[in-house]
């Protein structure tokens, strides 16, 4: 019986998890060859994956994005790994490998009553391998079609006093093949080059206490295109400097077998150089300025540099505890703080703080053997909007027998909104300003003098966002004369109000709670395993409603419309999975995978891959060699009309070696 270590922060079989849980396991992922980490999401059901603007990769799941993703909490190994001022979540820059990963899980469906604010809609916990697994030295990399490259290399060891492991990655691609531009493709500079270092280590104290010490380090170039990210004049491209760190250190213990408990602790900062010059012509950039402030016109554009840059960090404590009272009672509980800094002159004009509270708690108990009810919740306070908020979960399972259940679920969560949504003050100062414009150089101008004022709310208080969710779901395991069926079947109604929707940009500025969501839908997820073979499918269904709700004289009809459709840009109503990995005689192993997605913003993605591996293992050293082809059924672009691969079939070849 599968298990899922954290939709309540319990060790819990499916038969008693108060929640749909999916877990995609780092094999499964090596074995069908996906080739990035937002890519594995396409496996769940319900999640839609893209890109937007550019190369910058996007997954949601139900929708209900702008063009951030910032209703799903995401950690890696228990830490926050979403962004700081935007909530939102940067895959590329992601401080994971692929290689590192054992497993992860996504439970679908409002999570904060174990992990607060940001996990709204549902919450991702990506689960890296033990060091003391990975002994030895491995090295792998993978090329491929539109400049595809990925390197690993790891070297580590493991005794009776613990384990360690240093680990290098590179990912590199060059982007999309084209864009649109004035109804003509052109070259898109869109790509990126990433480069990761992660350092994992266990110390055993004695039997009963151990301590955890992580530590990373990112940096790379995340490519803008003048064309279609350049703003205000841009004549160079926008691109994007990443330059990250992260510590994180975790005490184990335990007084009993059946009393455990954790402290730990985890800084990491993100920084974000983001720089290009301008030409704006001098009769349009006048205008900008105070009627007792002249330029001459008539002696060439405004030409200076302009940057948004950025600087965050995050600094979090937690504490929990977990005891095991009886076989029929289990208790988790904990509280945590976390500190949130932001520096950007332009975003902030210099230096915010956002502090967080929390107090957890999630209780199981089965009072027959048939009957299993979780109640949980997490209260917390934050200085976005100075308030406290309670999210709960309620969930009663019936266990029909050793292999069968049905859920029901009730909950509810909150999110409040994010430090630039709250609390901007957004601007530009120009340096390296050339003449006849030279005694600008530095000055502030206010993007709120730009937008439109008929339309913007910006520096208006916005309150927070709410939903109410309702679950019933099934899972299942058939035992089968040689083979292992699994069927988790899941309906959701949930019903989103106050949400935050509208358009955040330096021309626009109009974003309020101003939508409400009604939504309904049926999801899927089934495997079938015997000896060599292993057979995986999903679906989701997913029927969205969405009604404005602001001020009626704030917005015309057209913008309030289109505040309501921003909430459905990543709503598919349907989409699916369907993967076949199979071993073959001689060391081969074979998969086979297709996904689609329908009805996103008028596009469809449709994609087949198959993969074909041989792995050979000695007594001293193991090596592996494949050839994966993605082949792309609708060749339409997806999500966006930038997005263009010309070749149907995308080619990548893999080796690595393992001592």
């Amino acid at each position: 019986m599968p298990e899922v270590l954290s939709t309540t922060r319990l060790r819990q079989s499916k038969l008693k998890v108060p929640g749909t849980t999916t877990i995609i396991t780092g094999d499964m992922i090596r074995d069908l060859g996906i080739m990035s980490l937002v890519e594995v999401f396409r496996l769940v059901p319900g999640m839609v994956v893209g890109e937007r603007g550019s190369n910058n990769q996007v997954t949601s799941y139900h929708g209900t994005s702008q063009y951030e993703q910032r209703r799903l909490q995401v950690q890696i190994d228990g830490r926050t790994a979403y962004r700081v001022s935007l909530s939102d979540v940067e895959w590329i820059a992601m401080p994971v490998a692929l290689d590192n990963i054992e497993r992860i899980e996504v439970s679908r469906g409002p999570n904060a009553a174990a992990y607060g604010i940001n996990a709204f809609l549902g919450s991702i916990n990506i689960i890296t391998r033990s060091p003391q697994d990975t002994a030895g030295i491995e090295a792998y990399g993978s090329a491929g079609s539109r400049g595809h490259l990925r390197t690993f290399t790891s070297v580590g060891d493991a005794g009776q006093d613990g384990s360690w492991r240093l680990s290098y990655e590179k990912r590199k691609s060059n982007g999309f093949d084209a864009q649109v531009e004035n109804g003509e493709r052109r070259p898109f500079h869109d790509g990126y080059d990433v480069n990761n270092f992660n350092f994992d280590s266990i110390v055993t104290l004695d039997s009963r206490h151990s301590v955890d010490f992580r530590a990373g380090v990112l940096d790379g170039t995340n490519e803008e295109d003048l064309f279609k990210s350049g703003k205000l004049g841009a004549t160079t491209d926008p691109d994007i400097v990443m330059d990250d760190y992260y510590l994180q250190a975790r005490f184990n213990g335990a007084t009993s077998d059946n009393h455990f408990y954790h402290f730990q602790t985890s800084y990491q900062n993100q920084d974000r150089r983001q720089r290009w010059s301008v030409a704006i012509p001098a009769e349009e950039f006048v205008t900008l300025l105070p009627p007792d402030v002249t330029f001459p016109t008539d002696q060439g554009p405004f030409i200076a540099d302009l940057n948004e840059d950025a600087e965050e960090s995050r600094l979090e404590f937690e504490l929990q505890d977990t005891v095991i009272l009886s076989p029929e009672f289990k208790l988790v509980s904990g509280l945590g703080y976390r500190k949130d800094t932001y520096r950007s002159e332009t975003f902030f004009n210099g230096e915010g703080n956002n502090y967080q509270t929390r107090v957890f708690a999630n209780a199981e108990y089965s009072p027959l053997t048939w009957l299993t009810f979780n109640a949980g919740g997490n209260w917390e306070k934050t200085t976005t909007t100075d308030q406290g908020y309670f999210s709960p979960r309620v969930a009663s399972n019936f266990i029909i027998n050793s292999n069968h259940a049905i859920r029901f679920v009730f909950s509810r969560a909150v999110r409040t909104p994010d430090a630039f949504e709250q609390n901007p003050d957004w601007s530009y100062r120009p340096r390296n300003v050339q003449p006849p414009f030279s005694a600008l150089e530095g000055a502030r101008f206010l993007v709120a003098d730009l937008v439109d004022q008929e339309t913007s709310t910006f520096g208006e208080t916005l309150e927070e966002e709410w939903i109410t969710s309702r679950e019933i779901s099934y899972f299942g395991q058939f035992h089968l004369d040689n083979a292992l069926m699994s069927v988790e079947v899941r309906y959701f109604n949930d019903y989103l109000r106050d949400m935050i929707s509208g358009v955040i940009n330096e021309e626009d500025w109009y974003i309020d709670n101003n939508v409400a969501l009604d939504q309904e839908g049926v999801e899927l997820e089934a495997s079938l395993e015997f000896s060599g073979t292993m057979l995986r499918a999903t679906y989701a269904y997913l029927d969205q409603e969405g009604r404005y709700t602001g001020d009626p004289d704030k917005l015309p009809p057209n913008t309030q419309q289109r505040a309501v459709d921003l909430l459905g840009r990543l709503s598919a109503g349907h989409s699916g999975s369907a993967a076949w990995i199979q071993d073959l005689p001689l060391g081969l192993t074979s998969s086979a995978a297709f996904y689609i997605a329908q009805e996103v913003r008028d596009t469809r993605f449709k994609r087949a891959d198959f993969r074909l591996a041989r792995r050979v293992d000695h007594s001293n050293f193991s090596y592996v060699l494949a050839l994966t082809l993605q082949h792309y059924i609708d060749m339409e672009p997806w999500i966006s009309p930038d997005n263009i691969i010309e070749d149907a079939n995308q080619y990548f070849v893999e080796a690595g070696i393992r001592f």
